[in-house]
């Protein structure tokens, strides 16, 4: 029986530069390129060396602890550049691509009537374990583990992200094959939440719990969706997967190719081009924006949570969206006096936009303040609509205390949660890195 959620702390975010519902082809990138550093905890081990020849699927390196977790190529080509940071860390594999690509043949298998082991076999040849995320910690997913549950979040939420639902309209078909692969991965259900976009798709959806949700960000996403419907206690494991890797999954069983294809909504107030852009994981930016103007702070991802580029890197693995704004370089004559400056967003109310509910901001990057220490003001669990102490799980973490972390509820939270808090409290403090940090030491000293 499905449950509707609704989620009534949070904060709506209206951003200038909505991206418009048309879709069209993005010119193909001379070169691509898989980020380890996407895959967090994951150590690659490499299976190939520069210049070697690859067709689109072929592996290119795999998990140095999880050695089952393959990743594999998103298009045919030669593999042009491994690129290296401190201590040899590999931080970009870019591959030179052909111009068209030319596919791994793999097995084709009917999910829903196959058995467990060739559904897992299938997944994990083809590169698809890496789409699989595994909570407690947003790690890939072991595949040694059996998961509780499984999560799929197709509610769009975050300022300005890609509509979850004109993503998957014209891939049904991948996305029913991936539901029922997944369905083999778990005794437990697979929980499908969608919005009023999404639910016009994917209610036809078979195998699924059906969620619908509405309210405020963060209530897209998955961690929330989760906490509400079936939470994690120690030791247990959940599994979550992106909508349009769940189409990819689907389509390497129906049609046996690796096809990375990726659906990107370019958008922000300084993008030109605010459309849906039909690319590949790992494409080049400058595909997709061109030359980004001097001042402009280009996002792989929501303005929340996205990883910084420059204008000649690369998507980010699970990234639907590209966010172009001003940067944060100009600074405000007597910005703390309140009411002084009206055209900004404020959630605590110093700026008298909050008179006008429907009114669209254009951010910027600047901090408007430095780092200060973190004081009682109840403006965090405003924005968390988990049921957790936000202001003390923070303070745990940053005094490293594992037995504190665990009573306050480290094992349902992703630093993606925390996003709203960290945008509307003072301190001005990285909350997101505070939690990320937490959790890798629950990993190392819990597992």
């Amino acid at each position: 029986m499905s449950k509707d959620i609704r989620i009534k702390r949070g904060l709506s975010l209206r951003l200038e530069g909505a991206a418009e519902k048309e879709l069209v082809k993005a010119p193909r990138s001379k070169t691509y390129a898989i980020k380890p550093p996407d895959f967090h905890t994951v150590v690659p081990k490499m299976v190939v060396k520069e210049g070697a020849k690859l067709l689109a699927g072929d592996e290119i390196f795999y998990s140095k602890y999880t050695e089952e977790i393959r990743f594999t190529t998103p298009v045919s080509g030669v593999l042009k550049e491994i690129k290296r940071g401190d201590k040899r860390r590999i931080l970009e594999i870019i591959i030179e691509a052909d111009p068209e690509n030319t596919y791994r043949e793999f097995k084709k298998l009917d999910p829903a009537k196959a058995d467990v082991k060739d559904v897992r076999e299938l997944l994990l040849e083809s590169g698809c374990g890496a789409f699989i995320n595994q909570r407690p910690y947003d790690i890939v997913a072991d595949p040694k583990d059996t998961p509780k549950a499984i999560f799929i979040s197709a509610v769009t939420t975050a300022p300005l992200a890609a509509d979850k639902g004109f993503i998957i309209k014209d891939k049904i078909a991948a996305f029913q094959a991936g539901i029922d692969a997944l369905r083999k991965l778990t005794p437990g259900k697979v929980h499908l939440s969608v919005d009023d976009s999404s639910a016009e798709y994917l209610k036809g959806i078979q195998g699924v719990e059906l969620h619908h949700v509405k309210g405020a960000h963060p209530a897209g996403n998955v961690g929330v969706q989760i906490h509400k419907l079936d939470p994690i206690n120690r030791g247990e494991r959940v599994w979550t997967v992106g909508v349009e890797d769940v189409a990819i999954i689907g389509n390497v069983f129906l049609t046996g190719e690796y096809r990375a294809e990726r659906t990107v909504a370019v958008v922000g107030s300084e993008a030109e081009n605010r459309k849906y852009y039909q690319t590949i994981i790992g494409a080049n930016v400058a595909d997709l924006i061109g030359q980004a103007a001097e001042g402009t702070r280009i996002i792989s991802g929501d303005v929340f949570t996205g990883t910084q580029l420059s204008n000649n890197q690369y998507l980010g693995f699970f990234e639907n969206e590209l966010t172009l704004i001003p940067e944060g370089d100009n600074y405000r004559i007597f910005g703390w006096l309140p009411f002084t400056y009206n055209n900004i967003h404020s959630h605590s109310r110093t700026s008298l936009s909050w008179l006008f509910p429907n009114k669209k901001y254009t951010p910027t990057t600047n901090l408007n303040g430095e780092e200060r220490a973190l004081v009682v003001t109840g403006e965090m669990e405003e924005v968390l609509p988990m049921d957790i102490y936000p202001m003390q799980l923070i303070k745990a973490c940053m005094a490293g205390d594992i037995e504190k972390m665990e009573n306050l509820g480290i094992y349902e939270v992703a630093p993606e949660d925390f996003a709203t808090v960290e945008y509307v409290n003072t301190s001005k403090i990285e909350i997101q890195e505070v939690i990320r940090l937490g959790l890798d030491l629950m990993i190392t000293e819990v597992g």
